[in-house]
């Protein structure tokens, strides 16, 4: 059996969390395909030429201990505007998609680009305030000495950059569930995903 869902959103709106969730629900494997250019970007803050980290990327890069600093996210947003780096992780993460047994891949571009024919859309947001507390808080959390300012004018850099690149920029896909996480716990926002998904009848 092969069920894809394409989970898209911004940054801190809760589509890993919710993408994680759904995924043991169903009992489908999960791809946070943001991992994928975070290696690559990681690899870019060392010398690497952004093209060539991409085609090198192996899965052992993708458990690399420091993939969710500012500056690997900062550089993972970079280097995704790059067309020869996308084009060479798109066939990882279509392959992904049609393994047996379901698949749920949250990322930017996966309703829209890599999974267009996906059995279920969902786009998940937040508003810039709301996504920035979100990162704040988790950041000071792991340690991370930032102020709210700084972190408010990343999301929005980061933003800017996804929604504006010509190639597969940040966008719902037409036919995907939109969800708006702004005032929503976390078990909420999970239970409207599940409840859209359950509309589109997913095996069990």
């Amino acid at each position: 059996m092969r069920f894809t869902i394409a989970i898209d959103g911004p940054a801190a709106a809760g589509k890993g969390t919710i993408s994680k969730a759904v995924a043991a629900h169903y009992g489908f494997a999960h791809l946070d395909t943001g991992l994928l250019y975070r290696a690559v970007g990681a690899r870019t803050l060392d010398g690497t030429d952004p093209i060539e980290a991409a085609k090198a990327l192996t899965a052992d890069d993708l458990d690399a201990g420091n993939l969710r600093t500012p500056e690997v996210a900062q550089a993972a947003s970079k280097v995704a505007v790059i067309g020869e780096v996308r084009a060479a992780l798109v066939d990882f993460q279509r392959a992904f998609a049609r393994r047996a047994g379901g698949a749920v891949l949250d990322g930017r571009d996966i309703g829209t680009v890599i999974c267009p024919n996906a059995d279920a859309k969902l786009f998940v947001t937040a508003s810039a305030d709301v996504r920035a507390e979100r990162r704040y808080l988790e950041l000071v959390g792991k340690g991370t000495e930032i102020d709210r300012e700084t972190v408010l004018a990343d999301v929005k850099e980061r933003d800017a950059r996804d929604m504006e690149r010509a190639e597969a920029p940040l966008k719902p896909a037409d036919d995907a569930v939109l969800i708006d996480t702004s005032d929503l716990a976390i078990q909420e926002a999970i239970a409207a995903a599940v409840a859209a998904i359950d509309k589109l009848s997913p095996a069990e």
